[in-house]
Formats: C-alpha cells, structure tokens, sequence
C-alpha cells in the first residue's frame, strides 16, 4: 500500500514547477521531492566529474537523484510526476472564468486583456482594476483541485484533505 499525499503539497508543486528542480511524487513516502535539475542530470548522464564538485553537503541530493534516476531506469513507479503547471493550462481556465462574467461590458474588457502579448499581466490588472482578483483566485483554486484530484485519481494516488497542522 502507497503513503497518502496531502492536497496542499500537491498544490504547492503545480504552483511551484520550475525547469530549476527536478520534482517527483513518492509513493512511499507521500511526499513531493525535489532535487536541483543540474544534479539530477548529471545523475542521470553519468557525470562523476560534477557529481564529485558537489558530494559533501549535497549528497543526500545526490542519493535521491540517484533513487529517482534508478526508479525510472527500473520502471519501478515509486517515484511519479507530479501534477504539470502547463498541463493545467492556465490560460483555458482564465477563458473559462471570463464565462462566468455576469455583465457582457466585464467580460468584454476581459477577453480584450487575453489577447496578444503580456495576456497574463493584462489579465490580472484587468481583474484588479475590476474589483474581481478574489473572485478569480477562489476559481482558480477550485480548478486546480480538480486538476489535482484528477491526476491523483489517473496515478492511484490517495489524497488527504486535512490542512497541515502547524509544528510545535
């Protein structure tokens, strides 16, 4: 039997990808993981001459890239992908709460503000102009659960809903 993961961090790695770590859901653990993006390939590609510049300090990092390099290499499934930010495509979910407009003038201004460069600056400052920066954070929320729950349901992942209590 898996670990459960917790909502939040799920959340917290589609908020959070970068190209700058590594990131994988571990099933035994429940946890996201992550490792610098340079380590893990030079894990990955056999670099022993960059790995040696950085054993010391970083080498838990290195051990862990080195269990999510083995893990894939063995299809062993311990180690996932977590929810991706660009398959969550924002921009779909910016359309879709455009729809959800009451008065055609917002929603006009707003479809003006997705089109073209800097759509989603012109978005938000649009939403912020308009008073209506809450009401699209609260949608955006929700999508990005059900993206989450979607993805957890699609890998056989357990999801807790419970907020993570503070440490004492």
């Amino acid at each position: 039997m898996h670990a459960s993961a917790r909502l939040d961090d799920l959340l917290l790695a589609l908020e959070f990808d970068s190209d700058e770590q590594t990131c994988r859901y571990d099933r035994e653990t429940g946890q996201i993981v992550s490792v610098d993006s340079s380590t893990y390939y030079a894990v990955e590609e056999g670099d022993e001459e960059a790995l040696a510049s950085l054993s010391g300090r970083f080498q838990v990092e290195i051990d862990l890239a080195r269990a999510i390099v083995a893990d894939a290499i063995a299809d062993g499934g311990r180690f996932i992908e977590p929810p991706d930010k660009f398959a969550f495509h924002e921009y779909h979910h910016m359309e879709r709460f455009i729809g959800t407009v009451e008065t055609n003038e917002i929603a006009e201004q707003l479809w003006r503000a997705i089109k073209g460069k800097g759509a989603f600056r012109h978005f938000k400052d649009t939403l912020y102009r308009l008073g209506l920066e809450k009401r699209w954070y609260a949608y955006r929320e929700e999508a990005m659960k059900r993206f989450v729950l979607a993805w957890a349901a699609e890998n056989d992942v357990t999801v807790e809903d419970e907020p993570r209590r503070p440490q004492r």
